[in-house]
């Protein structure tokens, strides 16, 4: 790397971990990755993950940095990422939200629609209607309440570590299990933990890989991320017992239940295709390209005194924090 490539500089953890320097620096554009906190002076650009905000209180800005806000976590259950009074210190977001200065959507990229698209639809050999995964007791959206209420109407077999009614069976391989149990059933629950729009996650096309039909509650703009005609919004029904009868209806009508797969044959939608093609070189490339032309556009070197944007009381707070933890490591 040379001498004189921007350095990009991670400064918080990623939730419990941190962030991984070999796979962001799997990335052509002439920079270097660090995590080295004792090397803030010199970064150009210094990113913070805000779902770990807590450790963000003791960083110094250097004059000429950019401070990058990091997150693919939903504004509601970490709701610092709407606080204007928070979010001015940042010179640059690279979130989920589409309006982002670096946009990281969970949509996956055209290689993947390709693969779906080919995959044989698989036999239904459940009884029940639908399935449901989830681990995780994260309930913004309402999503607890609507499984118990559908759950009422038609059977809903549930799996993952939160109020789960059935369990794998035989060896569990991650993913490729998920996606094989999922294509077992008509439906495929798709429920966000929290509703915010551009907030569409993997629950989404996980059962559009799986080859079935996802029942979606989450972003009102989910119908930007997917074709036409792929996916049943659930909040479209007045109450889970009409969606209940709708999806009845769609197990007892066979053409109509085929509709929801015509995406296959046909090609992605342009608007879909053109937001494919904006996410088709990887957030470390695009992120190395703004750093490195900010870099370019500066004169020199950083230089200068530091300031502390989030207070004197709250460097401290946090170098107390940071401390306590590095001692019971």
């Amino acid at each position: 790397m040379p001498s004189n490539a921007p350095l990009i500089l991670f400064w918080t953890r990623y939730f419990d971990k941190p962030v991984d320097i070999v796979e962001w620096s799997q990335c052509s554009v002439p920079v270097e990755w660090t995590n080295d906190r004792r090397r803030l002076a010199e970064a150009d650009a210094v990113v913070f993950h805000l779902p770990n905000s807590r450790e963000i209180g003791d960083a110094c800005k250097y004059p000429g940095q950019l401070w990058v806000a990091w997150s693919m976590e939903s504004v509601v259950n970490y709701p610092a990422m709407a606080d204007a009074s928070f979010m001015r210190h940042f010179d640059v977001v690279m979130t989920y939200e589409a309006a982002s200065d670096v946009w990281t959507p969970y949509l996956p990229r055209a290689g993947w629609w390709d693969a779906a698209r080919n995959e044989p639809i698989p036999p239904r050999v459940e009884s029940a209607l639908a399935v449901h995964f989830q681990s995780s007791g994260f309930n913004k959206s309402g999503r607890d309440t609507f499984v118990t209420e559908l759950s009422r109407h038609i059977a809903v077999d549930c799996y993952g570590r939160y109020r789960s009614n059935r369990q794998i069976t035989g060896p569990d391989l991650g993913r490729q299990t998920k996606l094989e149990t999922i294509g077992r059933y008509p439906f495929c629950l798709a429920l966000e933990n929290s509703i915010a729009p551009d907030y569409v996650t993997e629950k989404m096309f996980d059962p559009l890989a799986a080859g079935t039909v996802p029942v979606y509650l989450g972003a009102p703009n989910a119908g930007e991320f997917v074709p036409e005609g792929s996916y049943i919004d659930a909040a479209s029904y007045r109450t889970p017992a009409e969606l209940a009868a709708y999806l009845r209806h769609l197990a007892e009508t066979p053409g109509d239940y085929q509709a929801y797969f015509a995406w296959r044959s046909r090609p992605l939608p342009d608007r879909l295709a053109r937001r494919l093609d904006e996410l088709e070189a990887p957030v470390q490339r695009r992120l190395a390209e703004l750093v490195h032309r900010h870099a370019q556009q500066r004169s020199g070197r950083l230089s200068g005194r530091p300031s502390l944007p989030f207070g004197a009381i709250s460097f401290l707070r946090t170098r107390l924090r940071r401390g306590r933890a590095e001692r019971d490591r």
